[in-house]
């Protein structure tokens, strides 16, 4: 197993292609319904804000046709370099792309948060997405919908990125919307994200399932060492307290995560999990660099 991206099975030759954003607040479940389209996981997903901190691609591969689908941070008011950077992120993918998915949530109101974002964004190329449509009624949808319109948008679709419902219909809409275009990825690739990148995230995702919620945000997770089968992950926390915390009493904490984590990697792979303390991750320009935020 090399430091590489994962694949998929290969296709007749690409007449038409582009790139697709998704975009939204944090939660809005962008990062599940990128797994939904693709039929697989290339993402974390978390009921906690803030999990996606990278643009992550996805590629789907369709008879004539290649998508390439964009996840991104939520946007959302900042309180450190962290948030202000996930935030650049997500506007900066948004730069010549063919079609913006803009999320919002069908058992929540379409707030402030969601029409600043709306008001960035190109109404020609824009579909709405009302998400999570399983949590609630026709009328429900409806209303949501009748609201939605008032963005002007290309075109609105709901759907729910947990059961798969309408996803379906999304994906062939956008397929029609692809202007004619070259290959931009081998047949074989579904995500140009490495390895490397994607143990750490799983470790991280795992974090997020058993931690409370203020701590999720003070953690960040890379690989610091790749021999395999060995795999090293160090986790950075921001205070000794919140070291403890990960740790769990005699462990039970990191070991918990560690059985999880590995859970979804090859049988062979020796999953070593380290936490250190970095007082000022999340607001130090060249710590984050280095983590690749």
């Amino acid at each position: 197993m090399s430091d590489q991206p994962l694949s998929n099975e290969s296709q007749e030759p690409v007449s038409r292609s582009g790139f697709v954003t998704l975009v939204g607040r944090p939660n809005v479940g962008k990062s599940t319904l990128l797994n939904a389209i693709l039929g697989t996981k290339v993402t974390i997903v978390s009921d906690k804000p803030q999990t996606t901190r990278n643009e992550i691609r996805g590629v789907l591969n369709r008879p004539g046709a290649q998508v390439v689908f964009c996840d991104t941070p939520g946007i959302h008011k900042p309180k450190s370099l962290l948030g202000e950077r996930l935030n650049a992120t997500a506007r900066g993918a948004l730069a010549d792309m063919d079609v913006v998915l803009f999320l919002v949530e069908a058992d929540g109101d379409i707030g402030k948060g969601d029409r600043m974002i709306a008001a960035s964004l190109p109404a020609d190329r824009t579909i709405l997405v009302l998400n999570k449509i399983d949590k609630v009624g026709a009328d429900r949808i409806l209303t949501q919908l009748s609201e939605a319109a008032g963005f002007s948008f290309l075109d609105y679709f709901p759907v729910s990125a947990t059961t798969g419902q309408g996803v379906d219909a999304l994906v062939d809409h956008v397929l029609t919307l692809m202007p004619d275009g070259p290959q931009y990825y081998p047949d074989d690739m579904i995500t140009d994200v490495p390895e490397s990148f994607w143990v750490a995230e799983l470790v991280r995702e795992q974090l997020l399932a058993v931690l409370k919620e203020e701590l999720p945000h003070s953690v960040a997770t890379r690989v610091t060492e790749w021999e395999w089968p060995l795999i090293r992950v160090e986790i950075l926390v921001e205070r000794e307290s919140q070291k403890g915390i990960v740790i769990g009493k005699k462990g039970a904490v990191l070991k918990q995560v560690g059985i999880k984590a590995r859970a979804q990697l090859p049988e062979e792979v020796f999953l070593e999990l380290f936490v250190r303390v970095d007082k000022r991750w999340s607001r130090e320009p060249r710590s984050l660099d280095q983590l690749g935020y």
